[in-house]
């Protein structure tokens, strides 16, 4: 697949889901969004799509095509999504021409949260809730990302095969979050929780060294030497992990 066709999967599927955690976790989103009650369909010719679900204080972001969206915002190609998602180009609504009120004035104003939660810098990261809701969000991030590099990434691909099926979380100690890649002939799901017995585990001491760790600012081989991140399992799954979100940096940054 192409780098544009990759970067449209990441921004739907890994970037744009996070808007549930926003409002599920962010009471400024919360109040925000609690009397909402709509369904944002998202398609791109020849490309992803996905449908963002907000039910009076609920969001969801499911992947494919919804059967009664209120809404329909069409791309002309995937390069066209990551350029709206850019901030660069606009959405051609082809339904819901009575809602450009709420796309236009009231949805922006989320979007303009989640942007500024997942870009914090380091004033704001300062506050104990920034911080864990960022983290939060980029712990999940990385877990769907990973996903749509292995299946559509050139590197991603190759390494795909090498990775047996099982289970790989990683988690937050003391109290979560866990986020659960689980891999079956070919299928690879991602679970927002752990599960029994995973096959590869990665825990990170707690949301401060997650942050750190996820955002590639921490000496990996000193923090788990020190136990502030310990792993255990099947390391060449943790491996190959690794080298795929390696390559997230070259779609998203």
């Amino acid at each position: 697949m192409d780098v544009a066709y990759v970067k449209a999967c990441l921004n739907l599927y890994a970037v744009l889901p996070n808007l549930e955690e926003l409002v599920a976790h962010d009471p400024e989103s919360a109040r925000l969004s609690e009397n909402w009650d709509i369904r944002i369909q998202f398609f791109a010719r020849n490309g992803p799509t996905a449908c963002v679900a907000f039910d009076r204080g609920q969001c969801t972001v499911n992947r494919g095509n919804h059967a009664k969206p209120h809404v329909k915002l069409f791309f002309t190609s995937p390069d066209h999504l990551n350029r709206m998602m850019d901030g660069k180009a606009n959405p051609i609504p082809i339904k819901g021409f009575t809602r450009l009120g709420f796309l236009s004035k009231e949805f922006p104003k989320l979007t303009d949260r989640l942007e500024a939660i997942l870009k914090a810098g380091e004033e704001q990261l300062r506050d104990p809730d920034i911080l864990a809701l960022n983290t939060r969000m980029t712990l999940y991030t990385a877990a769907c990302a990973a996903r749509e590099l292995l299946l559509y990434d050139k590197i991603g691909r190759l390494i795909a095969p090498s990775i047996p099926d099982g289970a790989i979380s990683l988690a937050i100690l003391p109290d979560g979050p866990e986020v659960t890649l689980r891999f079956d002939h070919g299928r690879i799901d991602v679970l927002k929780s752990g599960v029994d017995a995973p096959h590869a585990l990665i825990q990170m001491g707690s949301m401060e060294i997650a942050h750190d760790f996820l955002n590639g600012h921490l000496d990996t081989y000193a923090a788990i030497t020190d136990g502030r991140v310990r792993i255990r399992g099947q390391i060449p799954m943790i491996d190959a992990l690794g080298t795929v979100l390696d390559r997230v940096p070259h779609y998203l940054s």
